[in-house]
C-alpha cells in the first residue's frame, strides 16, 4: 500500500496541520510516513501546500509529483493541482471556498463546504480538520480514533476547549455523507 496525499489552499487554512494530524496518526499505527511543506512568499494569505506519503514499504523519496488523494481548500489550489492528481484518484474539495468545479471525469471527487460547516461549529479554522475526517473515512487506511489521539500531539499548545472543537470537526468531517 502506497498513499500519496497532496494538501493544498492558502497561508492561514491549516493546510501544514491537516498533513501534520494525518503524518502522525500513521506514524502511531506502524506505517512508514514522511511529508513537505511548501509556502509562498507572503505565508497567511499566501500559497501553502502540504505533502504526505503514507507506505507499508520504505519509503524511497519525499517527493509527490501525482497524489493519489488531493484534499483542496480553495479555488487557486484547484486550479493549480487538479491535472496532477493521478488517474482514479480522490479530491476532497471545499466548496466553501471554490467557486469553480473539478472538470476532471477520471477522479472521485467529494463536494463539502468544509468551511461553512466549520463556521457552524464556532470556527471557520477548523475547516482542515473536517477535511482530514472526510478523507480517513474514505481511504479507511487510518483510524479515526488514532486521528483523535494525534490532535493533542499536533495542536500542543491548543486548550483543551481548541482540542474539543478540533474533535468535534474530525467527527463531523468524518460522518460527512459520502
Amino acid at each position: 500500500m502506497k498513499e500519496e496525499i497532496l494538501i493544498a489552499g492558502h497561508g492561514g487554512q491549516g493546510v501544514v496541520v491537516a498533513g501534520s494530524l494525518i503524518a502522525n496518526s500513521a506514524m502511531e499505527e506502524g506505517l512508514e510516513t514522511c511529508g513537505t511543506v511548501s509556502y509562498g512568499v507572503e505565508v497567511r494569505g499566501g500559497t501553502a501546500n502540504s505533502t504526505v506519503i503514507i507506505s507499508s514499504k520504505k519509503i524511497g523519496s519525499p517527493v509527490v509529483v501525482n497524489p493519489t488523494t488531493a484534499i483542496i481548500m480553495n479555488q487557486e489550489s484547484l486550479e493549480r493541482f487538479e491535472e496532477a492528481l493521478e488517474e482514479n484518484g480522490l479530491i476532497i474539495l471545499n466548496t466553501s471556498e471554490c467557486k469553480k468545479r473539478v472538470s476532471r471525469k477520471d477522479v472521485k471527487v467529494i463536494e463539502v463546504e468544509a468551511t461553512n460547516i466549520a463556521g457552524e461549529l464556532g470556527n471557520k479554522k477548523v475547516a482542515n480538520i473536517i477535511m482530514v475526517g472526510i478523507y480517513l473515512k474514505n481511504k479507511n487506511i487510518l483510524k479515526l480514533e488514532t486521528g483523535l489521539e494525534m490532535l493533542k500531539k499536533v495542536l500542543p499548545r491548543a486548550s483543551d476547549e481548541l482540542i474539543e472543537l478540533n474533535k468535534k470537526a474530525l467527527l463531523k468531517g468524518y460522518g460527512f455523507p459520502l
